[in-house]
């Protein structure tokens, strides 16, 4: 998918016109918050208006504009963060362009639109077609261009009858031709999905969002309830002081002081730091199917990876050479080395790497009189050379155990007591043991191993800091799954796993009050996909895994699993870092404007009264310390949009670490910055006469 800046001239522009659009009540009814702001604006301007006849007060007309202004940098903030998602929906929806299917009925083939087909319909796609709705290949293997979808040019291969047969709709056959079963219904594919979930239009509130507004429109009403008391508190108290406070005590400074106390900072972000969230996914090719799953990410404990792909490279390769009696390990070396030379899988081509880093061997068969190559068949299990020249015919073979016993049998040969001994030892150790034989000799074996990818006990051990508990899942022996566990760091294993054994550990977790997740790319995933809290189904795999998880990785890769969880906890740091920051921020401009509004009051004539002692800014005056105080609160929501829409830096720490670091930097720091924000803005408005 395609990347952005966060502040390019076009997203800007479109989040400056969207935010005008939502100033709509009924869009602004979703946020109490700015909602309340926008109310008070309103409010202000109609008290203006209604003034107006014996003379607009600058003072009252500047309090209204940056209410006007608070309410726009808050719908800013949301735009921004949807614009950048609706930018990559549009690049998506170019792909649904009008698309002809092949309607499959029995042997007849039937052109049709795309939009006609429907759930069950089998549809022919060929060399240069585009698959024209999700489905799963029922018939043949082809490569398909998914580029478009994941952003990879690399085509993929899709085959049917395995864990590789899904296509999604609008990717494009490159070759071959395959019968696909259409899975979804017009306009509920998975790019119809993918549109509506980055460009943010039906994104719901997730329930931790939910119990926020509640909590910041709580927050909300009992300030409200303390401005409104301040009325009638303030007259009585004039009264009493014989002070006139009729200039001060007005409409537009109760408004002004309303929305200063409550929370519209993290009100004004909330949105945003949700839909960003979803949106860092995206851009790591995750495609996240609620805001839910996003959290769940962060909230993880346990988290289940299998074995091959994951923790290990997947492809074993030659870690050693064990020859036969009587044989020396060069030799094997040389005979294996040859022996690989026809065989193109990574198994093979290891071998021939190995034999010339032991032994610097390079096989050069040209040179030989005669040289017939045997390539590696799944049929054969097995791959080999055949070498006529001066000392006679040389029949070099490598492959499976029994593969090669049936071949030396048939030469008159025997397998040596001392190879199954050897080839015993390596299957029990969870490596793929391939024999070499020479004519009816046997020579040796070779010793493949799957290799643990490099760095993966690292990332196991920032697991560990973060509070996370890593399973690996395997189909090995459980002598074989523990010694993987012990060199990859892993903390637990599931040995011999099955369906039924994935899912009944996931429950386990959950009873002990877990938050677990997993990846998984094939049907028999599909249960625990969907048990799991968070469940990663790989693009490349079936539809039931990718209907079953609530997350779909495009890149197809396991490893990923880890990053989701680490954008899912930087979600939630996020949020709890800029509620923090907007809570003490509240405080200190309680200070900027209460002192400032009371200051006169039983004061003695020609000086100012005790609660003058409370304003530890040395504001100019009342009418200053107000507006100062509005100004910087409509400023520090557009000031803190990159911190929102980036997130917070996430580092594998304790939760008791990130509470202390959250108290120290956003708690600290909403204190402090409104106290120097507020002081340099009233030198500011003093300075340019502003009141």
């Amino acid at each position: 998918m395609r990347k952005q800046t966060m502040f390019s001239t076009r997203l800007v522009v479109a989040a400056v016109r969207d935010s005008f659009i939502k100033l709509h009540p009924r869009t602004q009814l979703a946020n109490p918050v700015i909602f309340v702001t926008l109310v008070g604006a309103f409010i202000t301007t109609v008290v203006i208006i209604a003034n107006a006849p014996e003379g607009v007060s600058a003072f009252e007309a500047q309090i209204a504009f940056w209410l006007w202004l608070t309410v726009l940098f808050a719908n800013f903030s949301e735009a921004l963060a949807e614009g950048r998602g609706k930018a990559q929906a549009d690049a998506l929806r170019k792909m649904k362009t009008a698309v002809r299917a092949r309607l499959l009925d029995g042997e007849k083939e039937t052109v049709v639109n795309a939009g006609d087909l429907k759930t069950g319909d089998s549809v022919v796609c060929e060399t240069g077609d585009f698959i024209p709705g999700d489905g799963e290949v029922t018939e043949g293997i082809a490569t398909v261009d998914e580029s478009a979808i994941t952003g990879e040019s690399a085509p993929v291969v899709r085959e049917s009858g395995g864990d590789r047969s899904a296509v999604t709709g609008g990717t494009r056959v490159i070759s071959d031709r395959i019968v696909v079963r259409i899975t979804a219904e017009p306009g509920r594919s998975f790019l119809d999905r993918m549109i509506g979930l980055v460009e943010g239009a039906r994104r719901r509130k997730t329930p931790n969002e939910v119990a926020l507004t509640i909590l910041l429109a709580a927050m909300t009403a009992l300030f409200l309830l303390v401005v409104v008391a301040l009325k009638p508190y303030a007259d009585y108290s004039a009264g009493a002081a014989k002070a006139d406070l009729s200039k001060v005590i007005t409409i537009p400074v109760l408004t002004a002081l309303l929305v200063c106390l409550i929370p519209t900072t993290i009100g004004g972000l909330l949105s945003a730091i949700g839909i960003s969230g979803m949106d860092r996914l995206i851009r790591k090719n995750v495609i996240a199917k609620s805001g839910r799953a996003v959290e769940a990410a962060g909230d993880v404990d346990v988290l289940l990876l299998d074995k091959t792909g994951t923790i290990t490279l997947g492809s074993r390769m030659a870690r050693e050479f064990i020859p036969a009696s009587g044989h020396s390990e060069k030799l094997l070396a040389e005979l294996a080395q040859l022996a690989s030379l026809s065989d193109e899988t990574p198994e093979g081509r290891s071998i021939v790497v190995l034999a010339k880093e032991r032994f610097n061997l390079r096989a050069e068969v040209g040179t030989l009189a005669e040289a017939s190559f045997i390539a590696f068949s799944a049929h054969t299990r097995m791959s080999g050379v055949d070498i006529r020249g001066a000392a006679g015919a040389r029949s070099i073979r490598k492959g499976a155990f029994d593969a090669i016993k049936r071949h030396v049998e048939s030469a008159g040969g025997t397998m040596p007591a001392n190879i199954l001994t050897v080839v015993e030892t390596i299957a029990k150790s969870g490596g793929t043991p391939l024999v070499v034989s020479e004519n009816a000799d046997v020579i040796g074996v070779v010793h493949l191993k799957d290799v643990v990818k490099g760095g993966i006990r690292e990332r196991f051990a920032q697991m560990r800091r973060m509070g996370i508990k890593t399973v690996m899942i395997t189909g090995d022996n459980p002598l074989t799954a523990a010694a993987i566990a012990a060199e990859s760091g892993v903390d637990d294993f599931l040995a011999e796993a099955t369906p039924e054994t994935k899912l009944r550990r996931i429950r386990e977790e959950q009873e002990k009050g877990y938050m677990v997740a997993m990846a998984g790319d094939g049907t028999n995933d599909a249960p625990a996909l969907a048990q799991a809290d968070v469940g990663v189904a790989m693009n490349a795999g079936t539809q039931a895994a990718r209907e079953a998880g609530n997350m779909v990785d495009l890149d197809s890769n396991p490893t990923k699993l880890i990053e989701i969880v680490v954008t899912g906890k930087q979600l939630l740091m996020t949020r709890g870092a800029l509620t923090t920051f907007s809570v003490a921020n509240d405080v200190a401009k309680y200070f900027a404007i209460i002192p400032a509004m009371f200051a006169g009051l039983y004061a003695a004539p020609g000086g100012v009264g005790p609660l003058a002692g409370l304003n530890v800014m040395a504001l100019h005056s009342p009418q200053s310390a107000i507006l100062s105080a509005v100004i910087f609160n409509a400023f520090i929501i557009i000031a803190l949009v990159p911190l929102a829409l980036k997130g917070v830096k996430y580092r594998p720490v304790g939760a008791m670490t990130v509470l202390r670091n959250n108290l120290l930097v956003y708690g600290l720091g909403g204190l402090v910055a409104p106290f120097l924000g507020i002081k340099l803005i009233d030198v500011l408005i003093v300075g340019v006469g502003l009141v």
